[in-house]
């Protein structure tokens, strides 16, 4: 292999340059890696040796989701996009795999992963007929919901977990805000690599303070291998209707948002905008890598938008860069002490970490929802499925006296339901002349909304 620039995309760039560059995305995205994975293992009651188990698989598959992205397979069908991307478990699924893990447990989850990989893998097929049906109003709906629906997990975290007797106490909101507070100040005032890591220092500032609390307990790591290598199959998989349909459409949505990492990839970093080979064989591989991280525990995985604002920052598009990085994940997950470390984090110092992330992602759907013009029918479709999609979650007992597949599907988490309602409005209500006009010069100004949106929030999850 030639020598090559990181400003190129092939060619091994020198150690010395590659190194630090590849260590800024671990920084800036192993944190959100592994949290959905802890989130989810709280959820499903795992003990700390199958939780580090996840942790490890989430650490592997995010490794090996991101080198398939990086160097595909194949080239009449390529799977893979050849673009700079990172991959790891995303934020977008925890509030739908928070409600399945209750209810059925971990193995549900991986099945209807699974079938969420094949809808994927048909979106990647049909991507350019079927992206239609997702403008960025619609888009940006669904993220906006996701953001909201995932606060209230931050507020328990920050009170210190639901399952911990201390819950609410002055300790946990103490050393929460504290966590916030650095979190806060280096997105602010931070430049570089003290921004990039804002959350792994926060978080970091938050453990040690937190240990003086006696909130710490390390003797799973003591008691955790050295090596370990990922098992199939360990959590099993089962198929449940409902959870298959509920991921299986948060693949759908993800898949077309990847098309806006991809652009703001080709596009910030690249000076070009992404061919249908790349989007289609990115979108793929991300089906495929899913169905097979099923099978090793792995949670769902999408593009990770923090590590598209590094690459469109600092304009290093090298794969090898990236691959280092992912090298380094992967050998990450090789390790259950590591992972196990993880799961000493105090819930409240995850809590004031992570609510944050949470906005962002909230506000990332309201940016893209204001790239749309705000009038009657466009508010009515935001506002409806919003409120319908929150309201019908958070009331409870609203589907009580509905087959238990209703509530699985509709009543755990408000995403689904706003989702179907903002692209059937979408679809329903009339469109004014001058709206379907501009929809035929609509996809180019998408993709440069979409760059200033990574741009804004770089720190954020997808």
């Amino acid at each position: 292999m030639k020598r090559g620039s990181i400003f190129e995309t092939d060619g091994i760039p020198r150690i010395q340059e590659a190194l630090p560059l590849a260590l800024q995305h671990v920084v800036a995205m192993i944190v959100g890696c592994v949290t959905p994975a802890i989130i989810v293992a709280g959820a499903a009651g795992l003990e700390n040796k199958d939780q580090v188990i996840l942790i490890q698989a989430a650490l592997v598959v995010a490794a090996l989701s991101t080198l398939l992205q990086l160097f595909p397979i194949g080239k009449k069908y390529r799977i893979g996009s050849g673009l700079p991307i990172i991959m790891g478990v995303s934020f977008a699924y925890v509030p739908s795999m928070q409600a399945i893990a209750d209810g059925y447990g971990i193995d549900t989850i991986l099945g209807a992963q699974i079938v969420g990989g094949v809808v994927a893998v048909i979106m990647g097929i049909m991507v350019k007929k079927i992206r239609v049906f997702f403008p960025p109003l619609i888009t940006g709906t669904v993220v906006f919901t996701i953001g909201l629906s995932l606060y209230p997990t931050a507020i328990n975290y920050m009170a210190g977990g639901t399952s911990n007797p201390d819950y609410g106490s002055w300790q946990n909101w103490l050393v929460a805000f504290f966590t916030l507070a650095v979190v806060t100040a280096l997105n602010h005032f931070g430049k570089g690599i003290w921004k990039l890591s804002s959350i792994l220092i926060g978080m970091l500032a938050g453990y040690v303070v937190s240990i003086p609390f006696g909130m710490v307990d390390l003797s799973s790591v003591g008691k955790a291998s050295v090596f370990q290598v990922p098992q199939p199959l360990h959590f099993g998989v089962h198929f449940e209707i409902s959870a298959c349909v509920a991921i299986g459409l948060l693949f759908a949505i993800n898949s077309i948002q990847a098309i806006g990492d991809y652009s703001a990839t080709t596009i910030g970093a690249m000076n070009r905008t992404p061919k249908d080979s790349e989007l289609q064989g990115g979108i793929v591989a991300y089906g495929i890598t899913n169905i097979l991280g099923a099978l090793f525990g792995g949670l769902p995985t999408a593009t990770y938008s923090q590590n598209v604002g590094i690459v469109t920052t600092t304009k290093v598009i090298n794969r090898w860069v990236l691959g280092l990085a992912a090298a380094f994940l992967g050998i990450a997950g090789f390790v259950p002490k590591f992972s196990a470390l993880l799961t000493t984090i105090p819930q409240c110092v995850l809590g004031g970490a992570t609510v944050s992330v949470f906005a962002s992602i909230a506000m990332t759907g309201m940016k893209l929802v204001a790239s749309a013009e705000m009038d009657y029918r466009n508010s009515s479709i935001v506002g409806l499925a919003a409120a319908l999609g929150v309201g019908v979650s958070q009331a409870n007992a609203a589907l009580a006296t509905l087959p238990a597949w209703v509530t699985t599907i509709f009543g755990k988490s408000p995403v689904v339901l706003a989702t179907i309602i903002a692209v059937c409005l979408n679809l329903i209500l009339p469109k004014a002349r001058d709206e379907e006009k501009e929809e035929k010069i609509h996809d180019s100004q998408v993709q440069e909304k979409l760059e200033e949106d990574h741009k804004m929030f770089g720190n954020g999850q997808e």
